[in-house]
C-alpha cells in the first residue's frame, strides 16, 4: 500500500495534511498518535469511506483513492470500525457471510456458511453462529466484525482500535489473535492506543499529530522520539 501526500479537508479543518507512507506486503504497521490526530480519517481515506481532497493512495501499484468504498473492498481492503458496525437484523454467521459475499474473494451459499463457521471459531465465537448479533455484548460484536473482515481474505486489513475496551484476559487473547494473523503473512495497519500491543506486534509505526506525520520507523526508537513523547504528554513532560 502506498500513500502519497494524502490530504483531507473538511472546510477549513485539515484532518490529514499531506501524509505519505508505505506498507510492505506482509507487514504489520502501527498507526498511532494522540486523540484527534487524524488516524481514523486516514483509514477512512484508504477504505473509501472518505475521498481524499488531494494526494494518491495505491494498492499493489493500482490507484484506489477516489473509488467507491465497495469497489475498494473488492480490490482487497477490509476493515473494522472504531465504533462497531454490525448488521443487527442478522445472526452471527450471516454477518460474517456478508463479508464473504461482498469482499475481495467472494464465496456464496454452503461455502460461505462453512467459512463463517470456521472464522467464528477462530475469533472465539464457536457455537454462536445462530445468535442474533443484537443480543451480543460489545466485545463479541467486535469479534464478529473482525471475522467479517477476514471472510473476504483481504490483501490488507485495517484495524481501528480493535483492542479498545477489552479486559486484561480479552486483551491478551486479542493480541495473540492479531499476532497469528500477522504470522500468516497478512498485511495489517492497526490504529491503537494500547502501547503493549504496538510494542509486541508491530514491525514499524507511523505517528500522526494534528493531521501530520511526525515520525516513522522502528517501534522502540519511534516511541522514544522526543517529538512523539511531546505529542502524547505535552512540552512539560517531553
Amino acid at each position: 500500500l502506498s500513500i502519497r501526500s494524502a490530504r483531507k479537508a473538511f472546510g477549513g479543518l485539515v484532518a490529514v495534511n499531506d501524509v505519505s507512507f508505505e506498507v510492505r506486503q506482509g507487514e504489520l504497521l502501527g498507526l498511532i498518535g494522540p486523540n484527534g490526530s487524524g488516524k481514523t480519517t486516514m483509514l477512512n481515506l484508504i477504505s473509501g469511506a472518505l475521498k481524499p481532497t488531494a494526494g494518491e493512495i495505491a494498492l499493489g501499484g493500482e490507484r484506489i483513492s477516489g473509488l467507491a468504498a465497495h469497489r475498494i473492498a473488492r480490490k482487497g481492503v477490509a476493515r473494522t470500525f472504531q465504533l462497531v458496525r454490525v448488521l443487527p437484523s442478522m445472526d452471527a454467521a450471516e454477518n460474517v457471510m456478508a463479508g464473504a459475499a461482498f469482499g475481495h474473494r467472494r464465496a456464496w451459499g454452503a461455502d460461505a456458511r462453512a467459512l463463517a463457521q470456521q472464522l467464528l471459531e477462530r475469533v472465539g465465537l464457536g457455537g454462536r453462529a445462530h445468535m442474533p448479533v443484537s443480543a451480543m455484548t460489545y466485545i463479541d460484536q467486535k469479534r464478529i466484525e473482525l471475522a467479517r473482515a477476514l471472510a473476504s481474505d483481504p490483501r490488507i486489513l485495517l484495524l481501528d482500535e480493535w483492542l479498545a475496551g477489552l479486559n486484561p484476559s480479552e486483551l491478551k487473547t486479542g493480541i495473540d489473535l492479531i499476532g497469528q494473523l500477522s504470522r500468516e503473512g497478512r498485511t495489517i495497519i492497526m490504529v491503537e492506543h494500547v502501547m503493549d500491543a504496538i510494542r509486541s506486534l508491530c514491525d514499524r509505526c507511523v505517528v500522526m499529530s494534528s493531521g501530520v506525520k511526525i515520525a516513522e520507523g522502528g517501534v522502540t526508537e519511534t516511541l522514544s522520539d522526543p517529538e512523539v513523547v511531546r505529542a502524547y504528554l505535552g512540552d512539560d513532560d517531553a
